[in-house]
């Protein structure tokens, strides 16, 4: 993939590196809308108690140029992420950057994780992803969203480093106030091996965040319904 490519569910830029940092202070629409967010947040846990308030980061600012996307977050808490998510964006520049490790098996089929009944996107299907967090921040205040794919694989599917290989480079979706950076993750496994791993994995879990794993192999096999539209775009972009 070496060109910028635009289309329904978002335009796709390859990307060399990534450089974004943590800026310090609060999140202010989080702190103008604090009662908004927090009756928002009482709806949202009383159908889903397991939802955890921690604290995430929000990207506030970015820029893509020769290859290279460079920006900023600043924290917040989940609560005013899943409020800028269902009310929309509260201001230009503001959204959710986050990185997904694009899980490939042995002979080509792309491996998605269906998201558990106790998650906020419960019963959609993506790569293994998360929010990126202070865990994330490195001493120099970079933000580690390479090691973040890593920790996500991981905690999502139980497979370590040594199980996969990760590659080069960057492919970014930006679908309105979402940036998606998708990293390439090769399994030296079969499909039908390395879904029944992980689900073996899965059902090891007290409450593993996956409910089900599924196969992409062709582009028949994307799904609309469980699959959002930055998802699908790379999916199709990538399979031809």
């Amino acid at each position: 993939m070496s060109e910028i490519v635009s289309g329904q569910g978002g335009t796709i830029v390859p990307l060399d590196d990534v450089e974004m940092y943590l800026t310090a202070g609060e999140w202010p629409w989080a702190v103008e809308n604090r009662e908004r967010i927090d009756a928002h947040w009482l709806r949202l846990k009383a159908e889903k108690p397991a939802l955890f308030n921690g604290q995430v980061l929000v990207m506030c600012e970015s820029r893509i140029a020769d290859r290279r996307l460079t920006g900023r977050y600043i924290a917040t808490d989940y609560a005013s992420f899943l409020a800028m998510r269902d009310f929309g964006v509260p201001a230009p520049g503001t959204g959710n950057c986050f990185a997904m490790a694009a899980l490939r098996a042995a002979d080509g089929a792309f491996v998605l994780g269906v998201m558990g009944e106790h998650t906020a996107n419960a019963g959609k299907a993506y790569f293994p992803a998360g929010t990126p967090d202070l865990a994330d921040v490195r001493p120099d205040g970079r933000v580690d969203l390479l090691g973040s794919v890593g920790r996500e694989l991981v905690e999502e599917t139980g497979l370590g480093a040594g199980d996969v290989t990760i590659g080069d480079g960057w492919t970014a979706v930006l679908d309105g106030a979402r940036l998606a950076l998708m990293r390439p993750v090769q399994s030296e496994l079969p499909a039908e091996t390395l879904v029944a791993r992980i689900r073996h994995f899965l059902a090891a879990e007290a409450e593993p965040e996956l409910a089900d794993v599924r196969l992409v192999r062709r582009a028949a096999d994307i799904d609309p319904a469980t699959m959002p539209p930055f998802l699908q775009r790379y999916l199709r972009h990538v399979l031809g």
